[in-house]
């Protein structure tokens, strides 16, 4: 917004110049939850960049010693989302940062034939699939218990219910059974 008028007041022509004050409401209702979310993908950033860096050096655009390095680093950054040492404003960014500051300009590569939007899938798929793999892991230990239990109580009865209603007795394991099937 610009005027003739010298009264109004000229704002910036892009909101992310450092001359503009943005009101702290706006900032929390577009940043949200943004650092938290990306201290759980940084994890899965890094794995996503080691894949990225060994297709890099497999098209030349890294030497061997540049891949063993970047590697080397990216596990040293890896350690330290596990140990809470990884303190961020935006994933990508930091990770490029620390590999810049340790390696120079090798660390600048590893954003070759990426844009940030590929960084940001691919985190988001690994992510997913991890979180998918670990509800697999506890249904699977929920189905295993569901079988012990239902091995237990062959022998004590219940009501068994149909719409709701009760219907004929059954088995305290049939009960437990059928939860056990829903799973499998």
């Amino acid at each position: 917004f610009s005027s003739d008028n010298k009264n109004v007041p000229r704002m910036a022509q892009k909101l992310w110049e450092k001359s503009v004050q943005v009101d702290r409401d706006v900032e929390r209702f577009t940043v949200g939850k943004d650092r938290e979310m990306d201290l759980y993908l940084a994890p899965f950033d890094i794995l996503g960049s080691l894949a990225h860096i060994s297709m890099l050096q497999s098209i030349g655009l890294l030497t061997a010693e540049e891949l063993k390095q970047l590697t080397e680093e990216l596990r040293n950054i890896y350690r330290d989302t596990e140990t809470g040492k990884f303190l961020i404003e935006d994933v990508h960014s930091q990770v490029e940062l620390l590999l810049t500051r340790k390696l120079g300009d090798i660390g600048k590569k590893i954003h070759s034939g990426r844009s940030r939007n590929d960084q940001v899938l691919v985190d988001l798929k690994l992510f997913t699939r991890s979180r998918l793999q670990n509800i697999v892991k506890k249904t699977e230990k929920l189905f295993d218990t569901l079988i012990a239990q239902s091995e237990k109580y062959k022998q004590v009865l219940m009501p068994g219910y149909t719409h709701l209603q009760r219907a004929q007795p059954i088995s305290f394991a049939q009960h437990l059974m059928a939860y056990a099937s829903m799973f499998r």
